[in-house]
């Protein structure tokens, strides 16, 4: 799997982009705020939907404009597919696959897959549990489309339970009427946290091994699924029924704030070394090693599941890691189409003798080739 070309019109800082990508590395030069992660997030749209630094689609326009473009054909094994993304600040996006147009954006499947690694990522470790639950959801979603599904008719339901319990109805009525949304969420919620937990056992097994490799066996690495419903060695009939009654002996509580605690909205993941919290004490060399080991395991776990590799986008992390780091990254490198953002050529030396392509950007413009 790669990506051949890639359009831009009037997106972000592009005003129109038209470019040709090698299948195997692309590096892309330039001072910061030039468009390197714009771009990196364009091709993270055509996979997902949706940006990785934004949930607001308008901001994806360039400032002057009211439409954006984004178009890219991809490569699954000599099976070519176009994949297009049109944003209007009066409506919304519509994509495309093949020039066919979806009725509904949950139904985006573009086949095309992605692992990101940029700064930002740090904040799995550091930042607070909305960051580990959005990272699950995002990575689980590329792999099992159900899942998105369900994810989204959860929402759904906690927006209307929760606006239930800011209403002006009675106490009484309100434990009359929550009922029927403690069923629904009790139900589609159990399904949430059985792929949650299914999907971190696998990342927590393939990043143990990478990170003692990557740590030369000095660090034991640990993910753990935390969850405010009771799911340990319970069967998903036990999981629901253990989830509905938590719903209704927290009610009176959930009443009294407005909102609902409990639920995978409000789970989490423990990031453990040697046993101890890496929240609390690991290093920022650490955290890096931790992100990498969990996205090189993404990475393997796509593979697991499509038998194609996904496109691996580095946003100016890659000079970033130490040089032991650096060689056992680019190992990886010639699995798949690799898309590198850099502000000069230091720290990427490892990738002198690879097959690749140097483009340089200056304020949205490709100004330079090699």
């Amino acid at each position: 799997m790669y990506i051949e070309d890639i359009r831009l019109i009037n997106f972000r800082n592009y005003n129109s982009l038209n470019i040709k990508l090698n299948k195997n590395m692309n590096i892309f030069i330039g001072k910061n705020a030039q468009g390197k992660t714009n771009l990196l997030e364009s091709i993270y749209i055509c996979a997902t939907g949706g940006s990785f630094r934004t949930n607001r689609d308008r901001e994806l326009i360039n400032f002057y404009k009211n439409e954006a473009y984004i178009g890219a054909n991809v490569n699954f094994n000599e099976n070519k597919r176009l994949i297009e993304i049109k944003l209007d600040r009066n409506r919304q996006k519509r994509v495309k696959i093949n020039r066919v147009e979806l009725d509904n954006l949950k139904e985006l499947n573009s086949g095309l897959n992605v692992v990101i690694f940029s700064p930002e990522d740090l904040k799995i470790v550091k930042d607070g549990p909305s960051e580990r639950r959005n990272f699950l959801d995002l990575s689980i979603s590329q792999i099992r489309p159900v899942y998105k599904y369900n994810l989204n008719r959860y929402n759904k339901i906690l927006y209307q339970r929760n606006n239930l319990l800011k209403s002006n109805k009675s106490k009484n009525d309100i434990i009359n009427l929550i009922e029927i949304f403690d069923i629904q969420m009790a139900k589609t919620g159990t399904e949430i946290i059985l792929s949650r937990k299914e999907f971190l056992n696998r990342l927590s097994n393939e990043s143990y091994i990478i990170h003692k490799q990557l740590t030369s066996k000095d660090e034991k690495l640990d993910l753990n699924y935390i969850s405010n419903v009771d799911f340990y060695n319970k069967n998903k009939n036990e999981i629901e029924n253990n989830f509905l009654k938590k719903l209704k002996s927290n009610v009176r509580k959930d009443l009294m704030t407005g909102s609902t605690e409990i639920g995978p909205h409000r789970d989490d993941i423990e990031i453990k070394i040697n046993n101890m919290n890496t929240r609390a004490f690991a290093s920022q060399g650490q955290q890096r090693t931790i992100v990498l080991s969990i996205k090189l395991s993404q990475v393997e776990i796509i593979y697991m599941e499509k038998g194609v590799y996904p496109v691996l986008l580095l946003d100016d992390v890659f000079s970033e890691l130490d040089g032991e780091r650096r060689k056992y990254l680019s190992k990886s490198f010639n699995k798949m189409q690799t898309i590198i953002t850099s502000t000069d050529l230091l720290g990427l030396e490892e990738l002198e003798k690879m097959d690749k392509s140097i483009f340089y950007i200056d304020e949205g413009e490709i100004v330079y080739k090699e």
